[in-house]
């Protein structure tokens, strides 16, 4: 979501690089590197996802600093490789835009926080949660896990860039509804169309790429 320069405070700014270590470590600590390393699918997935977010995260909109808009695409990802593997690849393409000059250096922990890892988590927790639910009919992992999930994923992270925005005293609350948490529904609906639609075509045509897709659960 664009964080820059000088809208966190030193505390904030150490409290989020502390917190991406962490998460960071747990992603890799999931990860089964083992089967990364025999899978070419699995590689390419990762790798191109990686490319293909990098540049969709070029597009984006918006009018004061921190504030912008654009797609975020972790909770196809996520479905398709994993959090660890999806915490990863976004921020290989987190990478993409560092280079590209459209984010700071400096202020990568603070959006790969919340650009990758909180829509990663917020997806991999909902999917989880469909799992323990063990729905039969597979209409339920295409609405719960692709659309409902992305949705609830960059409502997410939009409300914690809020709170940090707010906390640091760079916004006030009544500037963060005026200028983005009214809007905040109408970027939930294309997120959760445009992850849903991919997750759906997946399962349609490539249900072997979606690694959390367990086939037997549905008929």
């Amino acid at each position: 979501m664009g964080m820059t320069e000088n809208l966190l405070s030193t505390s904030q700014w150490l409290i989020t690089a502390l917190l991406f270590v962490v998460i960071l470590w747990r992603a890799v600590r999931s990860i089964d590197w083992q089967r990364l390393r025999q899978d070419n699918g699995l590689q390419h997935t990762l790798f191109g996802a990686a490319v293909i977010l990098g540049f969709v995260w070029q597009l984006r909109a918006g009018i004061s600093p921190g504030l912008s808009i654009h797609v975020f695409g972790l909770t196809v990802i996520t479905l398709m490789l994993g959090w660890g593997l999806a915490v990863l690849s976004g921020l290989m393409a987190l990478i993409i835009t560092v280079i590209t000059g459209r984010e700071p250096l400096i202020m990568f922990a603070a959006n790969g926080l919340i650009t990758v890892m909180i829509p990663a988590l917020v997806s991999h927790g909902i999917m989880l949660w469909e799992r323990q639910r063990n729905f039969s009919n597979f209409f339920a992992y295409i609405f719960f896990c692709g659309f409902f999930a992305a949705g609830i994923a960059v409502a997410a992270a939009g409300i914690v860039m809020c709170l940090m925005l707010w906390s640091s005293g760079t916004y006030s609350f009544d500037e963060l509804v005026h200028e983005y948490l009214r809007y905040l529904p109408l970027f939930m609906i294309p997120e959760g169309f445009i992850n849903g639609t991919f997750v759906t075509g997946l399962m349609v045509f490539h249900p072997d790429r979606l690694t959390t897709l367990d086939q037997r659960r549905y008929r």
